[in-house]
């Protein structure tokens, strides 16, 4: 089941240098709350800048749903200080509120306000608007306001080249379809394995009633006092059908198998009208549009996955153009829930582990996938999201036969040291080594995921009291660095940047918008 990938391991052991460099960038969303757990009805502030041009702070979905962005970079303790940095910033120019530290909402009733974001007056800003619209008509609002973490990862190009040459596959692809096989390969693996995040970090085994409306009976949940909604075994239901999953990948036969194939079938998606939103129409009687098109997928943003294939763009560009010229550049994981138990949404551990772990799938040979194969590993994740830390939990292997999580993360374990030893080496510690040791005990005992601990939480003490709580800890951490933020001049400027910045590409606009959009090709055919 998993490939014996000794051979593969003594050879970075023997170049271990290839692996300096891992690049790394994080996203971390986060609503704004009022004090008393409620929703933010207030705008986004000014004073931390325009979302639609600063590089760091902007906003998701809504108009209180915070993004901060980390620079890319190989230092893990630099990303770390610079998204402590972010945080402050905002905690100390939006006192009154607060940063809900949970990827679900649960505060949230009929009355509740949620705007959704506004980007400006230019075309470019009305298009970012108009696509949540679209979010909103096809999925509901609620929905779209759940939070995670995206996490960005590339290993360095010294490491692609090495290891080209020791499989001895010089001739056989161009570096650019090299490179992108290699990723694709790791996103394979991801799907066949990385129900191990959502199994390890999880931390959204509850959800309240207006995600469970209908939907079937499958599953018996269990409610608190509070009306808060579990299962007793679950990981994540944020990455569930109730959180923010919307299409399948497997309907749209997107399986990862070649790069052609996935811009072929990525590009169908966007170019396909969709019965289902053809229904919702492009306009309203008023002429205001309700989405941006009657697409399957209105842009690429919205091909919601585990994983996703990356590449930075240039002006002008799209992400599936930048991908079709010049390859894939890096792996965006997008399974990892807010972790609670952090300021920040993420800890160095889990960083680690990550990096363990991207690299153990870029050495496993993943093979072809058939949307058979792809089925099988959907039916692990909904194991795990649903029912992961239930005693003796199995997991499908090849031809549907089951192996315990233990037996399966043992062996996956034993490489995984190896890893580390080499990591390790390079930056003369033993950081991934204790994470590893640190992290294999929650396969021995699932009481220490952040799941287990997060519900014995919300049955003890309740839902929203928990959040206040950690909300008002975080912000005191927050408020006490910014008197010795690094980064407070920086953002400052970027603040006053990124306003000069949208008046000028609103001042610079010369075509309708109605004409921008035909010239970006984002209108459906008429």
């Amino acid at each position: 089941m998993i490939q014996d990938i000794s051979k593969k391991i003594n050879f970075l052991k023997e170049n271990p240098k290839i692996l300096e460099g891992i690049l790394r960038g994080i996203e971390r969303e986060t609503l704004r709350i009022q004090k008393n757990g409620n929703f933010s009805e207030n705008k986004h502030p000014c004073s931390i800048g325009s979302p639609l041009t600063h590089k760091w702070i902007t906003t998701d979905f809504s108009e209180n749903l915070l993004e901060f962005i980390t620079p890319t970079s190989n230092n893990i303790d630099y990303l770390l200080s610079f998204l402590k940095d972010l945080h402050s910033f905002v905690a100390s120019k939006t006192q009154h509120e607060r940063m809900w530290p949970f990827s679900i909402p649960y505060s949230y009733n009929k009355k509740t306000n949620i705007k959704i974001a506004d980007y400006g007056t230019s075309n470019i800003g009305k298009i970012k608007s108009i696509y949540r619209t679209g979010l909103k008509n096809r999925y509901g609002k609620l929905v779209n306001t759940i939070s995670g973490v995206h996490y960005n990862f590339s290993l360095p190009l010294k490491f692609w080249q090495h290891w080209k040459n020791w499989q001895e596959k010089k001739d056989e692809k161009s570096n650019k379809d090299y490179i992108s096989s290699g990723y694709l390969n790791l996103i394979r693996n991801y799907y066949r394995f990385g129900w191990i995040i959502p199994y390890l970090f999880g931390s959204s085994p509850a959800v309240s009633s207006y995600f469970l409306k209908n939907t079937d009976k499958k599953y018996q949940f269990q409610k608190n006092q509070e009306n808060i909604f579990y299962l007793p075994w679950s990981t994540s239901l944020r990455i569930s059908d109730f959180g923010y999953t919307n299409t399948k990948i497997i309907d749209l036969n997107i399986l990862f198998n070649d790069l052609h194939s996935y811009v072929k079938s990525l590009k169908n998606a966007l170019e396909t009208p969709s019965k289902k939103f053809v229904h919702i129409g492009l306009k309203n009687i008023k002429g205001d549009f309700k989405q941006l098109n009657t697409n399957i997928l209105q842009m690429e943003n919205e091909l919601y996955t585990q994983i996703r294939p990356k590449r930075k763009t240039k002006n002008g560009e799209s992400l599936i153009e930048a991908i079709e010229k010049r390859g894939i550049e890096y792996v965006e994981i997008r399974s990892l829930d807010i972790n609670p138990f952090s300021s920040i949404g993420i800890s160095k551990n889990q960083i680690l582990f990550l990096d363990l772990f991207l690299i153990w799938c870029a050495l496993i040979d993943a093979p072809i996938m058939k949307k058979k194969d792809f089925l099988l590993t959907t039916k692990n994740w909904e194991k795990i999201i649903f029912e992961g830390r239930k005693p003796n939990q199995t997991i499908y292997i090849k031809n549907k036969k089951e192996k315990t999580l233990f037996e399966i993360s043992e062996i996956m374990f034993q490489d995984l040291n190896q890893i580390a030893l080499i990591l390790d080496y390079n930056e003369n510690n033993a950081l991934y080594q204790k994470a590893c040791k640190k992290i294999m005990l929650y396969f021995k005992n699932p009481e220490l995921t952040y799941s287990a601990k997060f519900l014995k939480n919300i049955i003890n003490i309740g839902i929203k009291k928990t959040g206040i709580n950690l909300a008002n800890k975080y912000h005191k951490k927050f408020i006490d660095r910014s008197h010795i933020n690094y980064h407070k001049k920086f953002l400052e400027k970027e603040v006053l940047l990124s306003h000069q910045k949208q008046k000028k590409i609103e001042q610079e606009d010369t075509l309708s918008f109605e004409e921008y959009i035909k010239h970006k090709k984002i209108l459906p055919c008429q």
